[in-house]
């Protein structure tokens, strides 16, 4: 059925390319080929757009890693109140599934703490033509979203994040960062940063252990 659903894309995206290439050359109403407008965009075929929109939707090396890390999860979270106190723990539970045909890692994460439940969603995605994770976050104790983009680095075993999040004190946007280094198949570790008043600081830490 997937590869029946991938089919009728493929040739749904030549014919609309194909149309407005036509479009393109005949429409007396169109000025981007004019003697008035110049472009310097490269002009690309149907068959090149057809193929990167393929290419695009396709899960690759980096999705396929994301998959091994499908499975329940027990994590120890540690977080900083305050940089100068000893940090909060608890034990939480995550089950990460990839969706959208094994394109985006959907992750659930719930605890307890100070006596309330505690429930957060994660998703981590790869940009295939930009070369980028991304990635986001949403829970109970706030009404905003968390979004943060970056690299893999293949020698550490870790992707880095950078992005914003709205500080729930000061209303303010705030940098936040973040490392998530695979340790092995069944542990990883996950930091991060954030720099109220422009001062970055320490504000959580997990281990995430794969139950087996």
């Amino acid at each position: 059925m997937k590869s029946k659903i991938i089919l009728l894309l493929s040739a749904s995206l030549i014919m609309a390319a194909c149309n407005n290439d036509s479009k393109t050359a005949t429409d007396p109403g169109n000025t981007e080929n004019s003697g008035n407008t110049k472009s310097t965009d490269p002009v690309l075929d149907s068959a090149t757009k057809a193929a990167n929109m393929m290419a695009y939707s396709m899960p690759g090396a980096m999705h396929k890693m994301m998959a091994s890390w499908d499975g329940n999860w027990t994590t120890t979270i540690k977080f900083w109140a305050k940089p100068d106190l000893p940090p909060d723990s608890i034990i939480a539970k995550s089950v990460n599934k990839m969706i959208n045909n094994g394109l985006i890692q959907h992750s659930t994460h719930a605890a307890n703490w100070a006596g309330m439940p505690f429930n957060g969603v994660s998703q981590t995605g790869y940009d295939n033509h930009r070369g980028v994770f991304w990635s986001t976050w949403f829970d109970n104790f706030g009404s905003g979203l968390m979004y943060m983009e970056g690299t893999w680095n293949e020698a550490d075993k870790t992707i880095s994040l950078k992005g914003k999040n709205t500080d729930p004190e000061t209303k303010e946007q705030i940098d936040v960062r973040e490392t998530l280094k695979i340790v092995d198949e069944n542990t990883q570790l996950m930091e991060q940063y954030m720099s109220p008043g422009g001062k970055e600081i320490k504000s959580m830490e997990i281990t995430f252990r794969r139950n087996k």
